[in-house]
């Protein structure tokens, strides 16, 4: 257990969240998407992350967290090493509350675990990309002291959108 407090509990994913994850994964995404992301083709990115998508994903992946709120999946990040070549050895793949969650200082909670978990691994620096037009998510990585540090074009659909990369030292 990385935070194991009355009302909230950060922990290593398991199979039995898969259900949730994908809950979690869609309320998030239309939230933060909607808008910026054309609609089929973030419908169809949706779909793609079904229980058994997560299932996989996680006998997989081992460096899932949960955020576990009075005992409801509320969020989850993944992290690991950069997949860029850059001087920043770890990064954070995707770090998502569910609306209702967000605003409360839970975030905060779960990016400082990814942190701790890529410190333990005597990673340098952390790396973290965003949608530019997700100005929430940007504010949130700015307050925790990220700066953009570098910017690449992605396309979505018919569409070719920006995403800014946040990193620590």
């Amino acid at each position: 257990m990385i935070v194991d407090r009355p009302l909230l509990k950060i922990r290593q994913a398991t199979p039995e969240d898969s259900r949730p994850l994908a809950v979690v994964f869609r309320d998030c995404w239309r939230h933060a998407y909607a808008g910026i992301i054309p609609a089929l083709h973030l419908d169809r990115m949706i779909r793609g992350r079904d229980d058994q998508w997560w299932r996989n994903a996680i006998e997989r992946n081992r460096e899932m967290l949960v955020l576990d709120v009075a005992g409801v999946v509320a969020g989850y990040a993944t992290f690991g090493r950069s997949r860029g070549n850059t001087r920043y050895q770890g990064e954070i793949y995707e770090i998502y509350l569910t609306p209702i969650y967000q605003g409360i200082g839970f975030g905060e909670h779960l990016f400082e675990a990814c942190r701790q978990q890529l410190d333990l691994r005597d990673y340098n620096g952390l790396i973290i990309w965003a949608l530019t037009d997700n100005q929430r998510a940007a504010d949130f990585y700015w307050r925790r002291g990220g700066r953009p540090v570098a910017e690449v074009k992605e396309r979505f659909g018919p569409k070719t959108l920006t995403k800014t990369a946040f990193a620590w030292k």
